[in-house]
């Protein structure tokens, strides 16, 4: 058992010692044990209130929990087709680290098949969506929030689940996994400033060019309330901004380049609310997605 570890114990001792030099190496040598460490590290800080071990204790879980999540980034970003749900819930782990996942994935499949029961083969691009938004923002009364109100929260799967509270990356991204998994051709969209997606006519893999999938998108959805846009609405937004290429603001993107997007803006929503080592973390798991390749569209 590693709490009655020989070493262990001996490095534990040493956590109040007053000389830097030996606290860093105890730090480094008790973070090597992944985290099979953290209920002694926990016990220390229950132990020691308001003390130098306490600190430092906290200091350590925080820094095992994040390289943990480091290398199961690192594990999700070398998959060819990194699972997009999966990835929110990497970055749900961030802000809470102890996460139930088997209760997320559960109530995520529950949702899943209310929504299943009420599509069939018959229905419209317009009905399918209709049903989805039906039982998102009607029956499990999801609510969505712009990116401005800087909450991190609401970049967290498992708070959207348990609040009924999210922003369009949170939202969006369930969304999106609920149609992946049913078979319904949306996808996110490389539109600037803002996460919409596009309902396209037939499955990607059944395209000659991507000017033919251009014209192909029957409309656009806002996963932060659900609502519809046409072509001619997104034109009139880009003319807004300014945004002169046109034809590559409307491709599909990759469920890595999904996620990185989304890890963009919580960076954003530290940095904002000052929260400069979070953000300074955050880039690094952007990094370790760059590293691994960042196509941007299918």
């Amino acid at each position: 058992m590693l709490s009655k570890n020989n070493e262990v114990q001996a490095l534990l001792q040493l956590m109040d010692d007053p000389d830097e030099d030996v606290y860093l190496s105890v730090s480094e040598r008790l973070i090597d044990y992944g985290k099979e460490i953290i209920p002694a590290l926990e016990s220390l800080v229950e132990g020691h209130p308001e003390t130098l071990v306490q600190t430092r204790s906290q200091a350590l879980i925080r820094r095992v929990y994040f390289s943990d999540l480091q290398n199961d980034f690192s594990d999700w970003a070398s998959d060819k087709q990194p699972d997009l749900l999966k990835g929110a819930v990497l970055i749900a782990r961030y802000e809470y680290p102890n996460l139930n996942q088997e209760a997320l994935m559960n109530h995520f499949d529950q949702i899943r098949r209310n929504v299943w029961l009420e599509l069939n083969s018959h229905l419209t691009p317009m009905e399918q969506v209709n049903v989805i938004n039906t039982i998102f923002y009607s029956f499990y009364k999801f609510k969505g929030h712009e990116l401005t109100e800087r909450k991190a929260a609401h970049f967290c799967i498992n708070y959207l689940l348990d609040t009924r509270q999210g922003n369009g990356y949170a939202l969006g991204i369930f969304y999106l996994s609920i149609c992946e998994l049913l078979d319904l051709p949306v996808f996110a969209m490389d539109i600037p400033r803002q996460f919409v997606f596009g309902y396209v006519h037939d499955s990607l893999g059944m395209l000659t060019s991507m000017g033919d999938y251009f014209h192909r998108i029957h409309f656009y959805i806002d996963p932060v309330n659900g609502n519809i846009f046409s072509q001619a609405d997104i034109d009139q937004y880009l003319k807004k901004i300014n945004a002169t290429d046109r034809f590559s603001y409307m491709l599909p993107l990759l469920n890595k380049r999904v996620i990185y997007k989304m890890l963009e803006e919580l960076a954003l929503c530290y940095k904002y609310n000052s929260e400069h080592q979070k953000a300074e973390e955050i880039a690094q798991l952007m990094k370790i997605i760059e590293n691994k390749g960042l196509d941007t569209m299918l």
